[in-house]
């Protein structure tokens, strides 16, 4: 029997007060920290993959144990679905999908949407689904859009969608979004076959699931 997860505590009932002051940063100033070299190394295998079998990307980032992503796989049969987070420990628990359009790379997410710019790729879709919401006000710049790599998530274009089992994270995502220009919206997310086993158990808890879609403009 699953254990029930807890709902987000957090000492921030709201948007982040600091939360456009921190985007706004960052958008004029992109992050310049070095690309870790496991990071370098986990990305040849992707520029492999391209070269063998180049198709449209999708990413699934932070994405576990990779059910997601094998998921997704089906879902986006002719494109090549990347999966990447940075826990051997939950890789090694996935269970293969019944498709090979898809590839999971032990790295983090960050440096890898960095060396995707690099090669000048675009990406179709990505998601983001259920990462850690870091719900301490003080933690505001580990959530993905108050991040310095954000800035290169949303230069790489295409469809996103990001899902949270906390609104406030969802919210604050889809502002970061609208001061860097994009349209999108928030809305709850549809009873359905769980996309990961984290969405599976907040669900199984009672817990309201969210999420952000929009689509990335690029230059």
């Amino acid at each position: 029997m699953q254990a029930e997860s807890r709902p987000v505590t957090s000492n921030q009932a709201s948007l982040h007060p600091k939360l456009a002051k921190v985007v706004q940063r960052h958008l004029r100033h992109p992050t310049r920290k070095p690309i870790a070299p496991h990071n370098l190394a986990a990305f040849e295998a992707l520029k492999q993959r391209m070269v063998e079998d180049p198709r449209p990307l999708v990413l699934d980032s932070f994405c576990g144990t990779g059910q997601s992503t094998a998921i997704l796989a089906q879902r986006h049969e002719n494109h090549l679905v990347v999966g990447i987070d940075q826990s051997a420990h939950r890789l090694e628990r996935h269970i293969s999908g019944t498709t090979d359009n898809y590839l999971l790379l032990r790295a983090q997410c960050e440096d890898i949407w960095q060396l995707i710019l690099q090669q000048q790729w675009r990406v179709s879709a990505h998601y983001l689904l259920y990462p850690n919401p870091w719900p301490k006000s003080a933690q505001l710049q580990r959530r993905i859009h108050g991040h310095a790599g954000f800035l290169h998530l949303l230069q790489m274009g295409g469809k996103i969608e990001l899902r949270s089992n906390w609104q406030v994270y969802v919210e604050e995502f889809g502002l970061a979004m609208w001061l860097a220009g994009n349209a999108g919206w928030v809305s709850r997310v549809e009873p359905q076959s769980a996309l990961t086993l984290f969405e599976e158990k907040y669900r199984a808890s009672g817990h309201a699931l969210w999420r952000y879609c929009g689509a990335l403009k690029v230059p």
